[in-house]
């Protein structure tokens, strides 16, 4: 096996029929094999503190397929069957690693993201009708089981909370210290049976799975939150079938090899650490670096990275643009050469800032594509071929994606390269669908005689097979990788009693990507402040990232021939005032002026028109502007005179 460097080689790989690839049937005979093939090697290292990134815990792989089956068991012995949720709220453990993979194996892991309001956790846990949830103890700054707390008792299904307690990790000391600071906290005066999680496990048997259970490829591993948190959230199904596949699709041509080291520090509630990392690296017997429960966002984190990289010498690691960015601000200061090479994913990445960051490390970066709906990865720049940035690369092996024209929900035709149109997928990595059944109208459709997925991105294809995004229909704004629902803000801004119209849009941000913004119109005779309605948001939206950063009441929103709120208009307004702002104070420029554009093929388009000061240097102040745009995803023509 060799890492794919172009299409054609992808071809090669699919004249195998997928069917002879014999990969294992569920996520949990995946881990199987590894722990049989390669017992000693490490599945997990973990540790707990950037500024103590030495002081680790490790878990091979025969040790890790036993934490799984007394996962699964004592799962079992709270009554979850093949058809049961168990749901997670938790940060980056080994415990958490257990929990989604010893779920699998016993009935269906349903993880939440901490970060979300306590009314938002009820509702996806109702919506999955989670019988076992598991959770961490109170711990010093963090609120997450003061959240849980509140809202246990409005899950009617829950019958039993599990603590997995973080001074676990902690010296005999350190958790004497933490256990004084918590007095009191651990009240639990809910309906729900709450357990110590590894004392629990410790009673069940590490060697077999109790249930018998015999998985199936087709049955439910997974519901992942993806969207919703109004109303009825949506659940994505995952089959076991998808995640093993989608992992290995993932990894081939990646040519991991057992015991190779990726540095996890993106959510296990988000497919992205979950699958693309964690299965991609089980099924190849690699090892995954855990590091610290809040991931790259841990204390010190940053400032350690490179001294954690030489010291468990890292491979590989996924990231967002977010990070690179970060990164960008500090030096180098250790062997890094271990490192083969870094994914991007979940937002997209500008070509400068990709120049920067490979500059500034060494690293090459792989730009990807994944979404939930397609179970995890499905594009990526090929590791042995050339690197298009700002492209989303080649389709992963047996994954076939294509841009379709559609009039709406219905199927016109597929497009020719370098034609725009809507990015369509099939292949053993698309899921079933949405839990609620309502939810899958306009998803999916058929064509030359298979089922193909709407994206709902836009995009095209050009004469090599890259893919390169040239917007969103669905208007998702993508906050440093994190997806928000623009009805997310929309819909709870509605509520207030003087807004009549409400549109959320991404305001274009250099370093995340983009940042929530809305734009407002008052309802005849009624007033209201930004302020106010800045105030109103952040008590009423479900997520702390959706909050608008900015409110911008206007007299009237935008509306189509139809009535319908044209968005549009009011990006391109954004990016017109981020770019101007951008420019107008670098040296040598008098004058700016943006007009951003929609085009068919590249999306935005902002024209910049720059006028030099008296004397300056043209080709300098072209150059600053450049890098200083450059940053920035949008496509730019910039004209300097």
């Amino acid at each position: 096996m060799a890492r794919i460097k172009d299409l054609d080689e992808i071809l090669e790989v699919e004249k195998t029929p997928l069917e002879d690839r014999n990969l294992p049937k569920s996520t949990y005979d995946a881990i199987k094999l590894s722990a049989q093939n390669n017992p000693n090697v490490n599945a997990i290292t973990f540790f707990l503190q950037a500024t103590d990134f030495k002081n680790s815990t490790n878990v091979n792989y025969r040790e890790f397929l036993g934490k799984i089956n007394q996962t699964a068991n004592l799962f079992h012995s709270l009554g979850v069957g093949a058809d049961d949720c168990v749901s997670f709220i938790m940060p980056n453990l080994p415990e958490t690693y257990y929990t989604l993979f010893g779920g699998e194996a016993a009935g269906i892991s349903g993880p939440i993201n901490p970060l979300l309001e306590p009314h938002v956790l009820a509702e996806i846990m109702n919506a999955s009708k989670t019988k076992v949830l598991v959770t961490i103890a109170p711990f010093p700054k963090t609120d997450l089981w003061a959240k849980v707390h509140a809202i246990a008792d409005d899950v009617p299904t829950l019958e039993t909370i599990l603590q997995v307690d973080i001074a676990d990790h902690l010296s005999f000391f350190k958790k004497l210290v933490v256990n004084f600071m918590r007095r009191g906290e651990n009240v639990q005066n809910i309906k729900a049976k709450v357990l110590n999680f590894n004392t629990e496990l410790a009673k069940q048997p590490s060697d077999r799975l109790v249930s018998g259970r015999d998985i199936q490829g087709s049955d439910i591993a997974s519901y992942f939150h993806t969207g919703g948190t109004t109303g009825t959230p949506k659940l994505a199904m995952h089959t076991h079938a998808n995640e093993v596949f989608d992992g290995w699709s993932a990894g081939y041509g990646l040519n991991a090899q057992p015991g190779d080291s990726t540095l996890l520090g993106l959510p296990l509630f988000h497919n992205y650490g979950a699958i693309a990392i964690g299965v991609n690296s089980f099924i190849n017997s690699a090892s995954i670096v855990v590091g610290t429960p809040s991931g790259f966002r841990g204390d010190g984190f940053m400032e350690n990275m490179w001294k954690i990289i030489e010291h468990y010498k890292i491979d590989f690691f996924g990231a967002v643009p977010t990070l690179f960015t970060t990164l960008l601000n500090h030096p180098v200061d250790a062997d890094v050469s271990s490192v083969q090479f870094v994914t991007s994913g979940a937002a997209p990445l500008s070509v400068e800032l990709a120049k920067q960051f490979e500059a500034h490390t060494g690293f090459r970066i792989l730009e990807g594509y994944g979404l939930t709906e397609g179970t995890s990865a499905n594009s990526v720049n090929p590791p042995n071929g050339e690197s298009r940035i700002g492209s989303i690369g080649i389709r992963m092996p047996y994954q076939h994606i294509r841009i379709a024209h559609m009039e709406g929900a219905e199927f016109k035709g597929f497009a020719n390269p370098e034609e725009s149109g809507i990015v369509v997928m099939s292949g053993p990595q698309v899921f079933p669908g949405y839990k609620e059944d309502f939810q899958n109208e306009g998803v999916f459709f058929e064509a030359e005689g298979a089922k193909w997925l709407n994206t709902g991105d836009m995009g095209r294809l050009d004469e090599d097979g890259y893919i390169w995004l040239t917007g969103r229909k669905k208007e998702l704004i993508i906050r440093g990788g994190h997806n928000i629902d623009p009805k997310q803000i929309e819909e709870p801004l509605h509520e207030h009693p003087a807004v009549a119209l409400c549109a959320s849009i991404g305001r274009p941000d250099a370093r995340v990507g983009e940042m929530p913004v809305a734009y407002v119109q008052l309802k005849e005779g009624m007033s209201a402040t930004e302020e106010e309605l800045l105030e109103f948001a952040a008590a009423n939206i479900g997520e702390r990232a959706a909050v608008p950063k900015h409110i911008y009441i206007i007299p009237e929103i935008p509306l189509t021939a139809v009535g319908k709120i044209f968005k549009p208009t009011l990006t391109f307004q954004q990016v017109n005032e981020v770019f101007e702002n951008t420019v107008k104070g670098l040296d040598g420029v008098a004058s700016v002026k943006c007009a951003a554009e929609g085009d068919k093929r590249l999306g935005t388009v902002a024209h910049v028109t720059v006028k030099c000061e008296a004397g300056a240097d043209k080709a300098a102040v072209e150059k600053a502007v450049n890098e200083a745009l450059g940053t920035f995803t949008i496509h730019k023509i910039v004209n300097v005179s």
